[in-house]
């Protein structure tokens, strides 16, 4: 069964005490099936943003003690912050991360909020997907007039909680209260300027983010008929944003909530930003990221800089990673290492090292052990990375060729027609090695009585299909794959004619090597319509296969 996956970011009012911050985050630990992903504290700010997923149920537990203990360690009455807070645990976000939708995840807040507000006596609001009406959606509004607010506040029957005691206390004295929500995934991300000053800072806030700044007139804010501040809408939807100036930096950032990155992406709004503050007589130096950032966030940015810069975009998911970081200057004023900060390599829990992995020495290694996976299979797939690898190197550089900057799209589209093809095959390298272990696995299954040798069997016959399809899959791909070669061929720089022709002999002996895989496997298969059907269909590929290498050696034979 597919697992649901949500993620919890709750922000405490605590950012300089090591140990409480500490103490606090890793209470989620305590929760199996909680995994505790991030913890980044802010000094200047005193806040800190944690970071955990898991599936619902122990996200809700998890999340409970963290705001319980946070409750116990930090007194509201004592703190001092820049960030805008109301409570210890100031907002307490839940999002969708997998197999779940944001109503059922709303659900999930509201179970959350009623455990907290009558087993900790801790009062809070829904705010976002989770709000209760529309006059609480925004996180700015009800957290309006912060922690020193409160008694005020909580006496005005239009503030009375959603969960938790309706009035003042000497529990919501120490703890403050808690804003709970829903919502899609948010980037904190800040812009660092070379200056020390918060307006400046606000002003660049004020020109990017969507409700932009207040309208005025002769000196006075303009009210509309409903006695409301009219205001002039900034560049950018879906982005919150203030400035501040950062002692523990010493430089002002502009600090932004982008609520939705399929609306204002992270680099969007950098670039943005540039422009302001390049407008306003500022450079930006860079910029930090709160807590983690999805794969995709990172992957678009690297997109963005290298189309602007005209370069392929079929280059390794490696080499983005790198240019988005020294493109949005994430490293400006600590490292930025990716496999802490972005979310899918933080979550890649799998600790079996897959053969993908393995340096190529150790790769050769392992399979001259007598060890008998990785066998024919794995090592056709691979040679099939190395060929189609061939042909998207031809790409790419053909794409960064002097005098060829009018076609540099053309050549980096076939690029990344490259890439897929493959990591399609790295996928299936370790996939024709499982599917030789599930065959192992059949045969290990106990046959001691009538019920267990028919079970045996079934798992047997189904993990022999399986194992048939998978070097079928490398036949198809490796075969699909020679398009990209033989296109290099025909326009790409001619100097690296023979590493396409290189390319395609590998992708050649990718298809025969897995075409043998088909065939041994297909002859212990029972189900003889199928095995005879993908029998057929792999001697169609392995022919066609043949006559593209044929139309390789013309072109060789043609051009040198």
């Amino acid at each position: 069964m597919i697992k649901q996956l949500i993620e919890c970011v709750p922000n405490i009012s605590e950012g300089r005490d090591i140990d409480k911050i500490n103490t606090i985050a890793n209470i989620v630990t305590t929760v199996e099936g909680v995994k505790l992903l991030d913890v980044d504290p802010g000094n200047a700010t005193n806040r800190t943003v944690i970071t955990f997923v898991g599936e619902p149920n122990n996200v809700i537990e998890a999340a409970f003690r963290l705001i319980k203990k946070a409750s116990e360690l930090i007194d509201m009455s004592k703190q001092k912050g820049e960030h805008p807070r109301f409570g210890a645990t100031d907002v307490c976000p839940l999002v969708p991360i997998a197999n779940i939708s944001m109503e059922e995840t709303a659900n999930y807040a509201h179970i959350l909020g009623k455990r907290v507000g009558e087993e900790l006596g801790i009062s809070g609001y829904f705010y976002e997907n989770a709000a209760k009406s529309n006059e609480r959606k925004n996180l700015a509004t009800i957290r309006s007039g912060e922690y020193e607010g409160l008694k005020e506040k909580l006496s005005k029957s239009k503030w009375v909680p959603d969960f938790g005691p309706t009035s003042y206390n000497t529990q919501i004295k120490k703890s403050g209260v808690t804003a709970i929500s829903a919502r899609d995934f948010l980037i904190a991300y800040n812009v660092n300027l070379n200056s020390t000053s918060s307006r400046r800072a606000n002003a660049i806030a004020f020109d990017i983010r969507e409700n932009g700044r207040a309208k005025i007139i002769n000196g006075k804010k303009v009210i509309d008929k409903d006695g409301n501040t009219e205001r002039i809408p900034g560049k950018l939807k879906a982005v919150k944003g203030i400035g501040w100036f950062i002692e523990e930096y010493g430089v002002s950032q502009i600090s932004y909530n982008l609520t939705n990155i399929s609306i204002t992406s992270m680099h969007e709004a950098f670039y943005e930003t540039v422009i302001s503050a390049n407008n306003r007589g500022l450079r930006v130096t860079g910029s930090e990221l709160v807590g983690l950032v999805p794969l995709k966030a990172m992957l678009d940015a690297a997109d963005f800089y290298l189309k602007k810069q005209q370069r392929s975009l079929g280059i390794s998911e490696k080499e983005k990673v790198k240019i988005a970081i020294k493109s949005l200057g994430l490293d400006d004023l600590k490292p930025f290492n990716p496999q802490e900060r972005i979310i899918e390599y933080v979550m890649n829990t799998d600790s079996a090292k897959k053969l993908v992995d393995f340096t190529i020495s150790d790769f050769a290694e392992e399979t001259a052990s007598e060890s008998m996976a990785p066998g024919g299979g794995s090592i056709a797939a691979y040679v099939g990375v190395l060929g189609v690898s061939l042909g998207t190197m031809v790409a790419n550089l053909s794409a960064n060729k002097q005098g060829w900057d009018d076609k540099w799209e053309y050549f980096s589209d076939w690029a990344e027609k490259g890439q897929k093809y493959k990591n399609d095959l790295l996928f299936l390298v370790d996939e024709d090695t499982n599917a030789f272990n599930k065959i192992i696995d059949g045969f290990r299954l106990p046959k001691n009585n009538s019920e267990e040798i028919e079970k045996r069997k079934e798992a047997i016959e189904d993990a022999t299909k399986f194992a048939t399809e998978i070097p079928y899959k490398v036949m198809e791909t490796a075969k699909n794959s020679i398009e990209i070669m033989l296109e290099m061929m025909e326009n790409g720089i001619q100097n690296s004619l023979s590493d396409g022709g290189v390319g395609i002999l590998c992708a050649k002996t990718a298809v025969t090597g897995a075409y043998f895989n088909v065939k041994i496997n297909a002859k212990d298969i029972k189900d003889r319509k199928f095995a005879n059907e993908i029998l057929v269909k792999a001697e169609m590929i392995y022919q066609k296969t043949c006559a593209l290498e044929v139309k390789m050696m013309n072109i060789i034979n043609e051009k040198l």
